[in-house]
């Protein structure tokens, strides 16, 4: 199965590779964005190994270097166009420009810059369409978590819905971007299908307002009319009961799909592979997951340890001379011990590493007799193998961890705080029964001050869901029992914009849930019983039992062979029209042929509002299950700390909130997606460095001589200093040329 960390890595080397001028040697130029995007694949190293003599910001202030020829890796922003045009213009930058951008370019753009006083010198112009995050092999996101206010944030007044609306339609249009942009790095045109709510209209800037609605028809007598006969009019007034954000963006990422096959012809026309799909869902599906205490490593690591962004974590590391420091270490794929045991549940992680670590001892012969018998044996043995540092840190990293899970799993009480989760959120006991002293059992934790108030927030939650709401005077008691703070009692009751009911009368009838939880008899552990929903919609999509009607296909869909295109608002027909006509050979977008040879089918799973950690692994395990490959990507990848952080403002907007402190912006209306697109991506210039004093330049110049026009290598080698070649390369790897 093709790693996409890797799949990413092979392209921009591909690219690197590809630009070969006659010197050799060749500048790197990139945005804020692009390196960061490089960075996350690739080290400075790897980078410098292909001919790179220097790496610089197209922001700052460059020196000309007109016997060196470029590679311009960039974002397609307006303003990054009008930076290679002014290398150009006037004093000539470099030599010639090979020019990269991470995603598709406008047309516009295209034909500003091929039309400008650049283009004699253009060598390449490419789309790498690489912009998205490859956080693992398997997983990918937008970084974007201020997108889950977007999606979900209910407009402040009547007068805001139209705006709102507009900007959740600007960003669904980049997420959608986001998604092609995976799906053409992996060479892969899939079917595309979508959840849609069975219990609830739209959502936030989505639910039908008449402000957002199209005018009504004029109707007198047309009661009994046929849908067809009633007119485009009454369907196009009627359709915004259906405009689900998971619907809109489907119908976008098709859109951009069949623009790109329209422009590519030979995009994904491999047969050795069947087609994949795509199946695009949101948070609303599964409100269970985010509030579940989970017990496999990197879930319940993520859950109760302080690890930043899901990748660093500080811990306290014992050195050969005995001494503890703080190290911050980093959780990537690149970490063997982590990715074996990641997906492990917590108990068969700590034998897992005793083992590895066992055999680790066993075959550099370092300790004579018995190996580890527990966690506190390796924290010993690890302070005395100074000469294995690479593994010692890598197994004191995850010993720390583990140690550090279960010490906060016995303080927390979570035995008995999942056990109430659990009966929550399957609906019936370990025994398989349906649990009826639920709230007996509840109360008495909800009243401990040793239960933290967040897991009491997490009980009350999918207590709430377990009933389909309940009257509002229980759950006033609740809180009064839980003695939650305002905030807190504002995070369970926002669970009704995310499509949950909360309060329930007398005389209302259950939901009836389309997805329903599964027996699972093989589960060894009771306190992880639950399985995310989204396990059992792949199951039943591979099997060709998922209902059509709760996950319908936007377009084609494998039975058929002849589809009709369909547009999102029934009677409007799907504009598709080719990024590229008529253009010069050298502008062809990259190949997307690096996916490997593999040849299982694969689902594409994208989860906006974010996704849980616990999804993820179901990913990974179902990959091996139905003998797919699975990916599955997000808006972001949320903690269920950072999910009722953010239910508390999620009525205000995000303000107050980690991903926008300020809030969500005022959307600008009538503005084409290319300006949201240059705001998303604006980086300001850097300002111009000093000019030195003319009485110092002209005492300067006195005691120096000119100096000569240096050839390229002489060029090179005065950023490196004046050594011998080997010398030179090894001491350009070690030093740092980025110019930020």
């Amino acid at each position: 199965m093709s790693s996409l960390i890797n799949t990413v890595r092979d392209k921009f080397l591909d690219a690197i590779r590809s630009v070969n001028p006659p010197g050799k040697w060749k500048i790197l130029v990139v945005d804020e964005h692009s390196q960061k995007l490089l960075g996350s694949v690739l080290k400075q190293f790897d980078i410098l190994e292909e001919n790179v003599t220097l790496i610089e910001s197209i922001t700052n202030y460059r020196d000309p270097q007109p016997e060196f020829e470029a590679m311009y890796l960039l974002m397609p922003t307006s303003q990054n166009v009008d930076r290679i045009i002014k290398d150009f213009s006037g004093v000539r930058q470099y030599a010639g420009a090979h020019v990269f951008f991470i995603e598709g370019l406008e047309e516009k753009l295209f034909d500003r810059l091929v039309s400008s006083a650049a283009e004699p010198f253009l060598r390449t112009v490419k789309e790498l369409f690489v912009n998205f995050w490859a956080a693992e092999a398997q997983t990918f996101t937008l970084q974007a978590p201020e997108m889950f206010f977007g999606l979900y944030s209910p407009p402040r007044s009547d007068s805001q819905f139209k705006a709102a609306r507009d900007r959740l339609e600007e960003e669904l249009r980049f997420a959608s971007k986001i998604i092609a942009n995976v799906c053409i790095t992996l060479n892969e045109f899939p079917y595309i299908r979508y959840y849609v709510p069975p219990n609830h209209t739209p959502l936030g800037a989505l639910k039908p307002h008449p402000s957002t609605r199209p005018p009504p028809p004029q109707e007198s007598s047309g009661r009994w009319r046929t849908n067809l006969a009633r007119g485009s009019e009454a369907r196009a007034y009627e359709s915004v009961e259906g405009d689900y954000a998971t619907k809109i963006l489907a119908f976008f990422v098709q859109n951009n799909l069949d623009n790109y096959k329209k422009a590519n012809p030979d995009f994904a026309t491999t047969t050795e592979r069947p087609r994949g799909t795509l199946v695009i869902t949101d948070r609303v599906m599964d409100m269970v997951a985010p509030f579940l205490h989970e017990f496999t490593y990197q879930a319940m690591a993520n859950d109760l340890l302080p690890i930043e962004d899901g990748t660093r974590y500080t811990y306290k590391f014992q050195s050969s001379v005995g001494a503890y420091e703080d190290k911050t270490a980093t959780l990537t794929d690149a970490d063997t011990v982590w990715t074996g045991v990641r997906h492990m549940h917590m108990r068969e992680a700590i034998d897992k590493l005793m083992a590895d670590f066992n055999k680790f001892l066993e075959e550099n012969a370092v300790f004579k007799g018995e190996g580890a018998a527990s966690l506190n044996d390796m924290k010993e043995m690890l302070a005395s193998l100074p000469q294995f540092q690479e593994q010692r840190e890598k197994f004191s990293l995850h010993l720390s961890m583990a140690q550090e899970c279960m010490g906060l799993f016995e303080q927390d009480k979570l035995p008995l705080v999942a056990t109430i989760e659990q009966d929550c959120a399957t609906g019936v006991t370990a025994e398989g029964k349906t649990p009826k002293n639920l709230v007996q059992d509840m109360v008495p934790l909800l009243d401990s001050r040793e239960v933290v108030n967040s897991n009491k927030v997490r009980i009350v939650a999918l207590y709430i869901q377990f009933r389909d709401g309940v009257p509002e005077e229980d759950r006033r008691r609740l809180y009064q029992h839980a003695r939650l703070s305002v905030p807190e009692q504002e995070a369970v009751n926002s669970l009704v914009h995310l499509g949950v009911r909360i309060n329930r009368g007398a005389g209302d009838r259950d939901t009836k849930k389309k997805i329903k939880q599964k027996p699972n008899n093989d589960e060894e552990y009771e306190l992880s019983r639950f399985k995310p929903s989204i396990r059992t919609v792949l199951e039943e999509h591979v099997a060709d039992k998922l209902d059509k009607t709760l996950f319908p296909y936007v377009k084609d869909q494998p039975s058929l062979a002849a589809p009709t295109t369909t547009s999102l608002r029934s009677g409007t027909p799907v504009q598709t029209s080719s990024l590229r006509s008529q253009k010069p050979a050298w502008h062809k977008a990259a190949r997307t042929g690096g996916a490997g040879t593999d040849t299982r089918q694969r689902l594409l799973v994208f989860v906006a509002g974010g996704m849980t950690y616990s999804e993820i692994r179901e990913a990974y395990q179902l990959s091996t299950s139905l003998n797919r490959d699975i990916y599955i990507g997000s808006t972001h990848t949320l903690t269920p700390r950072q999910f009722i952080n953010d239910l508390q403002v999620l009525e205000l907007g995000g303000i107050g909130s980690k991903a926008i402190p300020n809030g969500l912006k005022e959307s600008r209306g009538g503005r084409s997606f290319q300006e949201f697109y240059d705001e998303r991506y604006f980086t300001r210039d850097a300002p111009p460095p000093p000019r030195p004093a003319p009485a110092a330049a002209s005492a300067r110049q006195e005691r120096r001589p000119a100096a000569p026009r240096m050839s390229p290598a002489d060029s090179y080698s005065s950023n490196t200093s004046s050594v011998t070649p080997s010398v030179q390369e090894e001491k350009k790897k070690k030093k740092g040329l980025f110019r930020f």
